[in-house]
Formats: C-alpha cells, structure tokens, sequence
C-alpha cells in the first residue's frame, strides 16, 4: 500500500528506511574485502564507494534533521570537496568496517528522525544543491539514496526488487519534475502491472509511448537501465533523459 509523502507519514518513512538499510547490510555482510574494492555501477566507483556514500548520506542529511531541531542552520556537507574527501576515505575501509559504517550512521539518523518535534518536520532545509524544500523530504531523500544505491552495488538487488510502493511512488515525483523539463523527452509511460500512466516532457501532445514494469521504466529514467525491457511506439530508440 502506498501512502502520500508528508508531515503525517514521517512514521512510516522511517520504518522504510530502516527496511531498506536492513537489506543493504544483508548485501553488505556477504561482501569480502576484495569483493568491496571491485567497481559499482557507477562509473569510477567501487562498491565501497558506494558504501561509503550511503554512510556519509546518512551524516548529511542527519545534519538538516539537526538544523529542523534547533532552528540553527546546520550544512548537509561543509563543502562539495569534504563530500568527496569523506567518501573517498571511506571507500578503503575493510568488508566489515564498511558495513558497521553503514549501521552507525543509519542508526544515528534514524534516532534524529525519531527525536524530531512534530512542528520540526515543516521547518525549511536545504542541502548542498537543489531547491529548500520541508525537514520531512529530508527521509524521502534518505530512503530514495538507500534504495538506488542498493542497485549500484551489484550484489544481485535489481529494480525488480524494488519494493512496489517506492516504484510508485519515485516515478510520481520524478516525472512529476521532468514534466517540467525542456530537455526531458515528451512521452507516455505506461506502466504495464499496475495500469499507471505518467508523463515526461513540456509538449501538450505526447507522440510517444514507452511502456513496461514500473520499476524499468524507474531504472531507464535513473540511467540504471538502458530500457532493454521496454517497448517504444512508435518502434525505435529510446529517447535520452536528462540525468537526475
């Protein structure tokens, strides 16, 4: 069952997250220390890499929660180089190491989440880039990374695993945001399990139709997924999308 983000649903979002930290670390766990240096699916990236990242996103986005406590501005990351510096660092950490990493970290954010006033959740953040937005898309943020991420880890977690409602879900916020795109392409997605339509691109008609599971049209518009399980009408390739 899917239920619509917001102020009301923080309860429920961070029990997901915890969720999808669980299966993180059961990826995670089975991991040795040579099968954490091999590459991701991300271009550069090695699994601990990627590791790495989910740890330190925990941390950064921890802070906007700590900015919502206090009404203090708190900064997701002091800077785009301690970002990466933070990653980098921990990229290099042993199999077990990594994953106590991504434990803590977890922990402590969720422990934040659930500390949180009420009133906090309506408090104003922003992050390193992108818009302000309220403290409780700060937890659709955090489950959105873990469940991504999880992917790119390449330890047998595929979009089909995705659990239904976060499918749902992304692809109404994501085509929501490139339905006002000039560069995304303007097209139907049709998601053939649960008969959902969404639509890309700023035309008033939409020529193209691409249709398929909901979580491979999610993976093609990630650019976790060429869109080898979709179809076009009419025939031919698919469209580029502007990376999200």
């Amino acid at each position: 069952m899917s239920e619509s983000a917001g102020p009301h649903s923080v309860g429920l979002t961070i029990g997901r997250i915890d969720e999808s930290v669980g299966r993180v670390l059961k990826s995670v766990n089975a991991f040795t220390d040579d099968q954490v240096r091999a590459p991701s699916l991300l271009p550069g990236w090695s699994r601990g890499h990627v590791l790495a990242h989910i740890a330190r996103n925990a941390d950064g986005l921890g802070n906007m929660l700590i900015w919502a406590k206090t009404g203090i501005k708190t900064p997701q990351y002091a800077s785009f180089e301690a970002r990466e510096a933070g990653i980098a660092a921990g990229a290099w950490q042993s199999a077990a190491e990594l994953a106590a990493d991504v434990a803590d970290s977890a922990r402590r954010f969720s422990d934040l989440a659930r500390e949180l006033p009420a009133e906090a959740w309506l408090t104003e953040v922003h992050g390193i880039r992108g818009p302000a937005h309220p403290a409780w898309f700060t937890l659709e943020r955090r489950l959105f990374e873990v469940e991504v991420h999880h992917v790119d880890l390449r330890a047998g977690y595929r979009s089909g695993d995705w659990p239904g409602w976060f499918v749902t879900e992304t692809l109404d916020r994501i085509t929501g945001e490139l339905a006002h795109e000039p560069e995304a392409p303007d097209a139907v997605l049709n998601d053939m399990l649960t008969g959902r339509r969404y639509f890309t691109g700023t035309a008033e008609t939409r020529d193209l139709e691409i249709t398929g599971h909901g979580h491979a049209l999610l993976a093609w518009l990630l650019g976790r997924s060429a869109g080898e399980e979709l179809t076009a009408k009419p025939a031919g390739p698919l469209p580029s999308v502007p990376a999200f």
